[in-house]
């Protein structure tokens, strides 16, 4: 068993410049929800060079953006010479190999459309139709996961509401004087989607048989893990003003909606909040993987702490909602930043309303917040790490300059996408590199391979394992998919591992 070294040193983040794009959500006096939500962004390795690269939605410019790594936190716009050339007003990304060749493929999703590019190995084509994909509803967040474990990843899309709406309305501030975004209550609420990768390049819609489609929503992101320890992946989506969603995995394609009865439905307070960006992974390191969320104003950050029989709302218990105190939040990411064996929480934070100043107490741009793992259940504001204020929306985390410390990149509505260096204290690590859907045991930590992250966003990279002074791994346990178990004994640390 490793005893990770728990001290709690100094975090520190260096300002890394920004990339040159800009988010251009076309903010408008009708206030049309689009405009609020887009800015999700990847990290990968679509040349296969060895350093993560970075890909951003382009929004209301329709058109996204894919910059190199050249390395020591320098990027080049490789756009046009990738083959990317989407038309869609994007909001979210996901990343993953569907078809098995060794390069990370890109499904982009927006308003009323997606395009699916396969990655031939530094340049992209767009199989969209090729590979049966076509969607025509307005997907915030997808995600990429093997449902049947049979070694090919599928594909699920989450729909936020009927959009364009039947019968546009106005909204309008309490005062009555001041429009607003629209509550979500005035739009229809919508189904999900699944598709099942039939190994052959293309995909077929299983919503309606695997019961996803059964279940409206209001989705705003999705993330994977399995809950029950069944050996099938499961799923969380979070709602916008409506009931959470937890699709148990029954298999042979099967799903059951089971969020009121496993405890993550709504929070304590029994109210529906605006659910957010989302993680599904194990926060206490007691091996069960929990859920966090972000969501806005006066509604905390909920956090349901995986029990083994069930979720508990652990929120107020862990500190987390007396740290949070009135942020709003958007992408969240739970990752261990100080390489102490605990990980921690960082959100993206913004409220959704741009003239909430005006008429409430609340703030519209806020800086990002990084809550600190105490390693005793309970977390505490680290302080202002990341000076400045924005509205904030996607939020990716990944080690940059393979130093071995989690870097941070963030959108911003109207403003170009911010990159911050972790230059915190050198402490040990270890990165494993496996495929999705593998988990990863390294004393009381474990880790579950997965590509999404947070809000709208996505990465693929190493799992990554905090170690503080320990200096030789005595054992790495890795389960894959298919049941397959590889034990590894006296692991050198401060390097990946690609067993």
């Amino acid at each position: 068993m490793i005893a990770a070294l728990f001290l709690l040193a100094a975090l520190s983040f260096r300002d890394a410049g920004t990339l040159p794009t800009r988010l251009n959500h076309a903010p408008s006096s009708q206030k049309l929800l689009p405009e609020t939500m887009a800015g999700g962004l990847a990290a990968f390795d679509y040349d296969s060079d060895g350093l993560l690269d970075i890909f951003v939605t382009g929004a209301a410019d329709r058109q996204d953006r894919l910059f190199r790594n050249k390395g020591n936190f320098q990027f080049e716009d490789v756009t046009s010479s990738s083959g990317l050339n989407t038309k869609l007003h994007s909001i979210g990304v996901a990343v993953g190999d569907y078809n098995n060749d060794g390069h990370p493929d890109l499904l982009i999703v927006g308003v009323n459309g997606l395009a699916l590019y396969r990655n031939d190995g530094k340049r992209f084509t767009d199989v969209t139709t090729a590979a049966g994909v076509a969607d025509s509803g307005w997907s915030v967040a997808a995600g990429w996961f093997d449902a049947d474990n049979d070694g090919l990843l599928d594909l699920f899309l989450v729909h936020y509401v009927v959009w364009p709406p039947a019968q546009p309305k106005a909204c309008l501030a309490p005062d009555g004087q001041r429009q607003v975004y629209c509550h979500p209550k005035y739009f229809a609420p919508t189904a999900n989607r699944l598709f099942r990768n039939k190994g052959d390049g293309t995909f077929v819609d299983i919503s309606q048989s695997s019961g996803i489609a059964r279940s409206l929503g209001k989705g705003m992101s999705v993330t994977f893990a399995d809950f029950d320890a069944d050996g099938r992946t499961d799923i969380f989506v979070p709602n916008d003003a409506l009931p959470n969603f937890l699709f148990r995995n029954l298999g042979q394609n099967r799903f059951e909606e089971v969020a009121l009865t496993a405890g993550t439905s709504l929070p304590d307070s029994g109210r529906a909040v605006s659910g957010m960006g989302s993680a599904f992974t194990d926060v206490n390191n007691d091996g069960r993987p929990d859920i966090l969320f972000t969501a806005l104003a006066g509604e905390s950050f909920p956090y349901f702490q995986n029990t083994g029989r069930g979720f508990e709302d652990r929120t107020a218990r862990s500190h987390l909602a007396a740290a949070v105190g009135r942020r709003s939040g958007w992408g969240i990411a739970v990752a261990d930043f100080d390489n102490d064996g605990a990980k921690d929480i960082l959100t993206a934070n913004s409220h959704v309303m741009d003239n909430i100043d005006q008429h409430s107490g609340d703030r519209y741009r806020l800086p990002l917040s990084l809550f600190r793992n105490k390693n005793d259940g309970t977390f505490e504001d680290a302080g202002p790490l990341f000076p400045g204020d924005a509205a904030h929306r996607g939020l990716i985390v990944a080690d940059l300059d393979n130093d071995g410390r989690l870097d941070v990149v963030v959108t911003r509505l109207g403003e170009a996408p911010r990159l911050w260096r972790n230059e915190s204290p050198a402490r040990n690590w270890i990165g494993v590199d496996v495929p999705v859907g593998t988990t990863v045991q390294i004393g009381n930590q474990t880790g579950v391979q997965t590509t999404a992250m947070g809000y709208a966003s996505s990465v693929l990279s190493p799992l990554h394992f905090g170690l503080g002074s320990v200096g030789k791994v005595p054992r790495v346990q890795i389960v894959y998919p298919s049941g397959k178990v590889k034990m590894l004994l006296d692991v050198p640390v401060n390097q990946v591992l690609k067993p």
